[in-house]
């Protein structure tokens, strides 16, 4: 939902345009991703902003595989970068095993995922079920309905990964073509309010010659029990985070976008659909002509019967 005093601001570009552009706008210290579509565009602009000179204080690193696009971050944030990939499908399914790495370590690494679906047989439109296969490797999983909140979501997430209690990874997961080829109307994050919003990246823990540490060491089953504890209490304490970071960019741009979950018409409603991403525009517009309603979330674990939110 936008403030009408910002629509005067709107501009039409492509989905990707729109998610490269917010990504600069967060100020990342290492970019690394391997072209695969329908992510490729995100890249592609990500790379004309570096060569134009306008993502300062950053590398981009060009690798062989999304395997080593990951595992080049794990190394980058662990030394206290704010860190930036995106990737798709069989891509994301090649991150697998670091993404484990990478939630283990407690790392904040923010990526986009374009949804896609997985092959065999070969197919590169829109399916969830490349990020929901990465459902237990500890990563944070936010959906988006439109490319305004494709957008607007990556400050809010990298907020809630890097703070303090949570530094987890976490992915901003937008249709693939659907939203990420499309040209709609978008405000465009402006740097000065990020800045405002989201503060520098100093993480507490980080490799240092000068004062060594240790990550991703051998655990025995005792110690390594911990650790899991440890970040399943993160995952629970990004929940209000969430709701609360989304406020607290609202207060500041003037769009809200529904926190962890979000009704529409909720009213009196006899029958309650459940969804995530692009096909909730459609939904609505089937709500608006036929009177029903619509409550939608992003995967949590949270008990869905109490989080419904007025309309």
């Amino acid at each position: 939902m936008i403030n009408p005093a910002y629509k005067g601001k709107m501009v039409v570009v492509e989905g990707s345009y729109a998610v490269a552009h917010a990504t600069k706008i967060c100020r990342p210290n290492v970019i690394s991703a391997y072209p695969i579509t329908p992510q490729t565009h995100i890249v592609e602009n990500l790379s004309q902003f570096m060569a134009d000179g306008e993502v300062p204080n950053c590398e981009y690193i060009n690798v062989e595989s999304e395997f080593s696009a990951i595992s080049a971050l794990v190394g980058a944030s662990a030394v206290g970068a704010r860190t930036y990939s995106a990737t798709t499908s069989q891509g994301l399914l090649l991150m697998h095993e670091v993404l484990f790495n990478a939630s283990g370590m407690r790392l904040p690494i923010i990526m986009t995922v374009a949804n896609r679906a997985v092959g065999a047989p070969i197919n590169i439109w829109n399916d969830h079920q490349d990020s929901i296969a990465q459902r237990d490797t500890g990563w944070l999983q936010l959906y988006v309905e439109d490319v305004q909140e494709a957008a607007d979501t990556l400050p809010q997430i990298y907020k809630i990964a890097e703070d303090s209690d949570i530094m987890l990874p976490g992915m901003v997961c937008m249709d693939g073509f659907i939203l990420s080829h499309v040209y709609e109307p978008v405000v465009l994050l402006e740097q000065e309010l990020t800045d405002n919003f989201l503060p520098p990246f100093h993480p507490e823990n980080i490799l240092d010659p000068e004062d060594p540490q240790t990550f991703g060491a051998f655990a025995a089953p005792d110690t390594y029990e911990e650790f899991r504890f440890l970040q399943e209490q993160a995952m629970q304490k990004a929940l209000p985070k969430i709701e609360s970071v989304a406020k607290e960019f609202e207060e500041i741009f003037g769009r809200f976008h529904g926190g962890l979950i979000d009704g529409y018409h909720l009213d009196d409603a006899e029958i309650i659909i459940m969804s995530m991403g692009s096909i909730l525009g459609t939904v609505k517009d089937v709500v608006d002509q036929y009177r029903t309603c619509l409550l939608y979330t992003s995967p949590s674990p949270r008990d869905k019967r109490q989080s419904r939110m007025p309309s």
